[in-house]
C-alpha cells in the first residue's frame, strides 16, 4: 500500500525552532530536496520519506530529539537507548513502564507517566516544567510516537479509545485522523494522553534485538510507514484501487467488486470519516509524491503510475495539490 502524504503543516512545525537556534530552515530544506516555496502553501503536502528525512536532518542540526521544543535538549541517540531500554520485555505493560521511566530521566517539560482506573489506562503527559518554546507539537509528536512504536513492539495497530490534545493543535483538525491512525482525537483536554484498555498491556512483545537493529537504521521513517492489516471499508477500496491504478474504477465497479451496493458503501466509508472521492484524489496524489522521490522516472511516467491518461492533467492536479509543479517539486526548487 502506498504511503500516506503528509501536511506541510507538520514540516513547518518540525522546523519552528531551528531560526531561534541560529540555524537556517532554508538550507534544511534544499539539503531534503523539498521547495522553500512548498510551506507557502497552506494545503501543499510531502511525501512521507521526505518529511521523515526532514525531521531527522533536524533533529541532527539542532543536536535535539525534541525538536528544540523541551526546556532541555534531549541528546542524539536518546531514542536508541529508550529501544534497547525497552526491548527486553515481556509485555506491552513492562515495555511502557519503562519508556515512561526513561523519559521522566530528562526532566525537559512533558514526562510520561502510565496511570490505571482498572478496565481503562492513561499514558499522560505531564507538565513538569513547560518553557515558553514547548508548543503543541511536543505533545502532538511525543504521542504519535508512543502509540506507533507499541504498535511496533506488539505487531497489531493498537485501537484507542481517545487522543487528548490539551493545545491547539498545529495542522488542520482533519489531518489527525491519518496522525493518531484513524482513532478518536478530542481536542481543548485539561492534559495530552492516550487512553486505551488495560487489557491491551497484556499483549507479548515481538520484536527482538534482531528486529530492534533493522527497526534503528530509521525508526522516524519506520514508524510512520508500517502497516497492519485492517478489516475496513477505507482499507478494501484503496486496496483495490491500488491495484487498478492503471484505470480507476468508479464507485459503482468498486461497489460492485466489494458486493454492496453503491449507496451502502458511500455510508460505511463515510462512517469511517472519508469518501471515495477523497480517497482517489489520495491515492493519486500520494502514488506520484512517492514516485517523485525516485530517480529515473519521467514526469509522463509518473502520471501514468497516479492514474492520469495525460500529463498535462497530472501537472494541473498536482499544482493544486501542492501549489507548485512535479518539475519543481522534484528539484526542491
Amino acid at each position: 500500500m502506498r504511503n500516506p502524504s503528509i501536511s506541510v503543516q507538520f514540516a513547518r512545525a518540525v522546523l519552528r525552532q531551528t531560526v531561534r537556534h541560529g540555524l537556517d530552515p532554508t538550507a534544511l530544506l534544499r539539503k531534503n530536496r523539498i521547495s522553500p516555496r512548498l510551506l507557502l502553501e497552506d494545503d501543499a503536502r510531502l511525501s512521507v520519506e521526505r518529511f521523515a528525512d526532514l525531521q531527522v536532518s533536524t533533529m541532527l542540526a539542532l543536536q535535539d530529539e525534541s525538536l528544540g521544543y523541551g526546556t532541555r535538549r534531549t541528546p542524539i541517540g536518546s531514542w536508541s537507548m529508550m529501544c534497547h531500554a525497552v526491548i527486553g520485555s515481556a509485555t506491552l505493560g513492562q515495555a511502557l513502564h519503562r519508556y515512561c521511566r526513561f523519559f521522566q530521566l530528562f526532566e525537559h517539560g512533558l514526562g510520561p507517566v502510565m496511570a490505571s482506573d482498572g478496565e481503562t489506562t492513561r499514558l499522560v503527559l505531564q507538565e513538569l516544567d513547560v518553557g515558553e518554546h514547548t508548543g503543541p507539537y511536543y505533545s502532538e509528536l511525543f504521542l504519535c510516537n508512543s502509540h506507533r512504536f507499541s504498535n511496533w513492539l506488539v505487531q497489531e495497530q493498537l485501537p484507542l479509545l481517545a487522543v487528548n490534545l490539551k493545545y491547539p493543535t498545529v495542522a488542520r483538525a482533519e489531518e489527525y485522523h491519518q496522525v493518531f491512525m484513524g482513532n478518536p482525537v478530542q481536542l481543548g483536554q485539561d492534559a495530552s494522553s492516550l487512553v486505551f484498555a488495560s487489557s491491551l498491556l497484556e499483549r507479548p512483545l515481538k520484536q527482538t534485538e534482531a528486529s530492534l537493529r533493522h527497526f534503528l537504521r530509521h525508526p522516524v521513517l519506520f514508524m510512520l510507514t508500517q502497516q497492519f492489516a485492517l478489516d475496513s471499508w477505507t482499507a478494501r477500496v484503496r486496496e483495490l484501487l491500488r491495484h487498478n491504478m492503471h484505470q480507476l474504477p468508479e464507485l459503482n465497479e468498486v461497489a460492485g467488486a466489494l458486493e454492496v451496493h453503491p449507496q451502502t458503501l458511500r455510508r460505511r466509508l463515510a462512517g469511517e470519516g472519508t469518501s471515495f472521492m477523497d480517497l482517489k484524489t489520495a491515492l493519486r496524489r500520494d502514488t506520484a509524491l512517492h514516485f517523485l522521490g525516485k530517480q529515473g522516472l519521467s514526469i509522463e511516467e509518473i502520471a501514468t503510475r497516479a492514474g492520469f491518461s495525460e500529463s498535462s492533467a497530472f501537472i494541473r492536479a498536482f499544482k493544486t495539490w501542492t501549489g507548485v509543479t512535479p518539475y519543481a517539486y522534484r528539484k526542491g526548487l
